[in-house]
């Protein structure tokens, strides 16, 4: 079976969001079910997103590359730092708590205060999805690299444990040996997920698959970079 490149639909139906905006802000709000007309059903992500607010434009002759900065979710003035309560009060702005900036391949049309709402999704579009994974502390063997486990018979005393870690011969722990440790709380990114569904009267994308990271944790919406490999029917 041969497979085929599939080019995101996102990158040729909105050509105008690649020139402005392909990052929206927001958090994840569960999972549901979603049906087709013929019956057919998919699990599907709840996500909230925007509207994020244009706090700064960069441009190739003041800062070296074309960039916007987004901001979103209110915060109090004594939640942030004087440096960063200083930008949005220079630009006329309420504190946000949450700032992503964004590179463009072209120069950017918007302006600051302008505001980036989940409309700039479409049905069918193709995207990556930016969370933090659920933090689980420091795990062993078993959760953290699914190792199995010993037996619990016949006086085996190694049941949980990770079991030799090198040879006599070479005396050390090689360096890449998987073993227990920290485990999750990093930058998880899904790609190349389809948005389902959009509800711009409630700022929700239905995105279908799973997304790193708990429920209503913060997570970054983009236009997916990379095409699906897909494989041909037989």
């Amino acid at each position: 079976m041969e497979s085929h490149w599939v080019e995101p639909e996102s990158l040729s139906t909105h050509e105008k969001v690649q020139e402005i905006m392909t990052l929206i802000l927001g958090r994840k709000r569960g999972m549901t079910q979603l049906f087709d007309a013929d019956g057919t059903v998919h699990g599907v992500t709840v996500v909230e997103v925007g509207p994020c607010v244009v706090t700064q434009v960069r441009t190739q002759e003041k800062d070296g590359y074309d960039a916007i900065q987004l901001g979103w979710g209110d915060i109090a003035d004594k939640r942030l730092a004087k440096p960063q309560l200083g930008q949005y009060k220079k630009a006329g702005l309420a504190p946000k708590r949450f700032m992503r900036e964004e590179r463009l391949s072209a120069a950017a049309t918007c302006k600051v205060g302008d505001t980036v709402t989940c409309d700039i999704f479409k049905e069918g579009d193709l995207v990556d999805v930016v969370g933090t994974m659920k933090g689980r502390g420091f795990a062993g063997t078993i959760k953290r690299h699914n190792f199995h486990r010993g037996p619990e018979t016949h006086g085996c005393m190694n049941v949980r444990q990770p079991g030799s870690l090198a040879s006599k011969r070479i005396g050390k722990v090689i360096k890449g040996k998987r073993l227990g440790g920290h485990y999750g709380d990093t930058r998880e990114t899904s790609k190349n997920l389809r948005v389902v569904r959009v509800d711009a009267a409630r700022n929700l994308l239905y995105i279908k698959g799973s997304v790193a990271g708990a429920n209503n944790g913060f997570i970054q919406v983009r236009t997916a970079k990379t095409g699906v490999r897909q494989k041909a029917k037989a």
